[in-house]
């Protein structure tokens, strides 16, 4: 660990990390995405004045799909409805779910575990009273307590995501190289929400990760 990284393993039985090219029914990429991991970070300890940072991805359980059905809905509450309901109009921005209810497949990942390094950069919205210090004692305090602002989830809200800080290493059960293809990198909220990707490389269950945005914002 160099400077004020951390160490973050994280568990659960199933996880979906949904690649955006499948319009209806979710397909999960391989392993978990840096957007996902960093979602994780900041359900446990997020400020504006940090920015968390993916250093690497450590795929510890062996990667394993299975296909289940869910039940969701076949529609969605529209921009102009939520917009009248904010200025005071009489609309209906509901939805019975029994009327749009529809069944459909997801190819996910069973029992999945994953070890997150990371570091976070100070942004320019620190205060004086901002350190590094003060975030990461902050940060690991409530990892260890099992503290969240939410509840961390991998990829979609019902897969509950298991937490808990590390500092020895933790043996991977993966071997062998993989060209996982191109992946979610993050989305550039600075940019226009511009969605990035990059092709990560899987060695030996190890996946480094650069920072496309880079900078302090």
């Amino acid at each position: 660990m160099m400077g004020y990284g951390i160490r973050l393993k994280v568990w659960g039985r199933y996880a979906c990390f949904t690649r955006p090219e499948m319009k209806v029914e979710r397909v999960s990429y391989d392993v978990m995405t840096p957007s996902a991991a960093r979602a994780i970070l900041e359900a446990v300890h997020w400020k504006p004045a940090i920015r968390w940072v993916i250093d690497r991805i450590n795929v510890i359980n062996p990667i394993v799909f299975e296909s289940i059905v869910r039940n969701e809905v076949d529609t969605k509450i529209g921009n102009a409805e939520v917009k009248k309901a904010m200025s005071g109009k009489e609309c209906r921005i509901g939805i019975h779910t029994m009327d749009h209810i529809v069944q459909r497949k997801s190819l996910v990942l069973k029992d999945v575990c994953y070890v997150i390094d990371a570091h976070f950069v100070m942004t320019c919205k620190a205060g004086p009273g901002d350190t590094e210090e003060k975030h990461y004692n902050m940060f690991l305090r409530r990892a260890k307590n099992g503290q969240c602002y939410y509840q961390p989830y991998l990829g979609c809200r019902e897969f509950t995501a298991h937490f808990e800080p590390v500092e020895e290493d933790v043996q991977s059960l993966v071997r062998g190289e993989a060209d996982l293809g191109f992946m979610l990198w993050d989305i550039d909220f600075s940019n226009g929400n511009e969605a990035l990707f990059y092709r990560p490389i899987m060695r030996d269950g190890i996946i480094e990760v650069p920072d496309l945005i880079g900078g302090v914002r």
